[in-house]
């Protein structure tokens, strides 16, 4: 079902030309706007089937729009169900307190590198004590429900690895969580600090008082099974700061959308912010250039999958399915539900040709 209301009607309302937004951060402003308008031109398809003719306009395809994220996370997936292996899976995350936020808005390179390396730091510790090598899958998340700034890392942990000798171990715990949760954001405090200290953060005030707070590790019960663990991808991995099924009222002056005040018993409420508030809110989480937001770890890194994965699947008897082409590449006919659009031409910001606009009957599809 499509959303009524859109970020992008929201940005056509705002400012985003401020100084206060980066060159980078217009650039992504503007194309979420365009996206999927006369601007950025589009195609011509018709269909297999029943020949009808559609007229599209292009995507932006940039990785924090709302609506180019559905062909990513479906690929993503795929290759992912490539990777499971017969074991528990957990999910961990790593939360930054809100005393660095000021430094993640101004340094959020440096901050969110810091975060990989610090969740990985701690989780390859753990499993070290354990004598295993582990791996990981993160995540991460800036944003909070009503677009705060809210740093945090998704991570999905497989519950063994591989000891000294080569060989897997299945089971690292008998209990329901990986590891103690106080232990484990101790850890993480720790390592993170060291990370700041060798990036050059001298500020000390900042560190003592980063010192002196609990830091929040929130273990979720495992995954009931490899199903669940790809569900979960497909809900975390390619989400952006707000979905477009979120906005129920824009106009000219401000904008109201839905969130869950997880303070108080994951209740829905509203929030209505002005047009160039929510614009603020949603720049903050627009990802440096070329920063990679999901990272793998230990035995689910790319190094690993380079042959390594695949012998431990095969001594393990995995059978693994052949992947195929994600099934949201190819676009069904909305009008016959049986065939496939096929593009038969592609026009530019001055639309499409006169004769498809007033095109009545089917056309023939060699």
């Amino acid at each position: 079902m499509q959303p009524r209301r859109e970020v992008a009607d929201v940005l056509r309302h705002a400012d985003i030309t401020p100084s206060s937004f980066t060159v980078h951060q217009q650039k992504t402003l503007r194309a979420i706007e365009q996206c999927r308008t006369s601007a950025l031109g589009g195609h011509v398809d018709v269909c297999t089937d029943c020949g009808v003719i559609h007229i599209s306009y292009n995507s932006c395809r940039n990785r924090h729009c709302p609506k180019c994220q559905g062909h990513k996370r479906e690929e993503w997936i795929q290759k992912r169900e490539q990777e499971l292996l017969p074991c528990t899976y957990y999910h961990v995350v790593f939360t930054l307190p809100c005393e660095l936020n000021p430094l993640a808005l101004h340094q959020p390179k440096l901050m969110y590198d810091a975060l990989f390396s610090a969740a990985w730091q701690t989780i390859h510790q753990f499993g070290k004590q354990q004598g295993i090598q582990m791996g990981m899958i993160a995540v991460l998340h800036t944003w909070g429900q009503n677009l705060s700034l809210h740093p945090h890392l998704h991570c999905i942990v497989p519950g063994g690895g591989i000891d000294q000798k080569g060989r897997w171990q299945k089971q690292l715990r008998s209990n329901k969580y990986l590891f103690p949760v106080k232990a484990l954001s101790k850890v993480f405090r720790a390592k993170y600090i060291h990370q700041l200290r060798a990036s050059g953060i001298k500020d000390q005030a900042l560190i003592d008082s980063l010192f002196t707070k609990d830091w929040v590790v929130y273990a979720k019960r495992p995954f009931g099974g490899p199903n669940q663990v790809i569900e979960y991808l497909g809900r975390y991995t390619h989400k952006v700061a707000i979905s477009n099924h979120r906005i129920q009222k824009v106009t000219p002056t401000d904008v109201t959308f839905g969130y869950k005040d997880y303070r108080n018993g994951s209740c829905r409420r509203q929030m209505t912010l002005s047009n160039a508030e929510f614009t603020r809110r949603f720049s903050q989480h627009i990802l440096p250039q070329r920063f990679v937001r999901i990272r793998h770890y230990g035995i689910l890194s790319s190094a690993w999958k380079r042959g390594k994965l695949q012998q431990l699947q095969q001594e393990l008897k995995i059978t693994v399915k052949p992947l195929l082409v994600a099934k949201t590449q190819l676009y069904r006919c909305p009008c016959c539900k049986t065939g496939m659009l096929v593009t038969i031409e592609v026009f530019g910001k001055r639309g499409p040709p006169e004769h498809y606009l007033t095109e009545k009957q089917p056309v023939p599809v060699s």
